[in-house]
């Protein structure tokens, strides 16, 4: 049986895991898989019941009636939640919260997880979210933990919200971030840390090209090291 390459990408929100990966992915010629898109589907599913984010019976009750898709057309990504494009919708602050409030719940995490690993036996992938490296691919010969502070998160993240036309502050998404990166890391359930045997990169000083060309290299010296 062909012995396919999986890519675990870790890293805190707004570290632009999303974008590089994406890149690196398709410079390789690999599939791209967001897991981040994911939980923020089941996100949105919640919030528009108007279910609470602490909520976890109701977030739990919500699961049977959700069906996630991940379709590729034109090269990009687009995320589907019950045959909707919801892409965009997504990516919004709200859903950020809600994100983090249902990934911290384990039976949120059991209903992907299969998704997530399946993804991997049938191709070349690259992965990224914040449990790739540890809990859903923690065979991947290549594993990186991208990351950079909090305040050139905030600044990358507040840049792309307000060209996307969105009500935003740089304090409000600063606090929103860190906060995230709290609830992130002192979850219960498969929190955010690298991974023993993860690359660290740290791309605050780090351009948008740099970042990409630095995880290739890593990938490049990771699967050489493997091969």
């Amino acid at each position: 049986m062909m012995k396919y390459i999986s890519v675990a990408i870790d890293g805190p929100s707004g570290a632009g895991k999303s974008t590089v990966a994406r890149a690196a992915a398709a410079k390789l010629g690999y599939v791209y898989v967001d897991t981040g898109a994911m939980y923020r589907s089941i996100g949105l599913a919640v919030c528009r019941r108007g279910i609470a984010g602490e909520d976890t019976a109701g977030i739990i009750a919500t699961l049977p009636e959700i069906a996630i898709q991940l379709t590729y057309q034109d090269g990009a990504q687009h995320v589907l939640l019950n045959g909707e494009d919801v892409s965009e919708a997504i990516r919004t602050p709200e859903i950020s919260y809600y994100a983090s409030k249902v990934s911290a719940v384990p039976e949120v995490r059991r209903f992907l997880l299969e998704t997530q690993r399946n993804m991997a036996k049938n191709g070349n992938i690259l992965m990224d979210g914040r449990d790739i490296g540890t809990v859903i691919l923690p065979d991947a010969p290549v594993k990186i933990f991208l990351t950079a502070s909090a305040q050139s998160r905030a600044e990358r993240r507040y840049k792309e919200l307000i060209e996307k036309g969105q009500q935003v502050t740089m304090d409000g998404i600063l606090h929103d971030i860190n906060e995230r990166d709290r609830q992130d890391m002192t979850r219960a359930v498969a929190p955010l840390k690298q991974a023993d045997d993860a690359v660290l990169l740290d791309t605050s000083s780090l351009t948008l090209e740099e970042s990409i060309a630095a995880v290739l290299r890593i990938i490049r010296e990771k699967t050489e090291e493997k091969a």
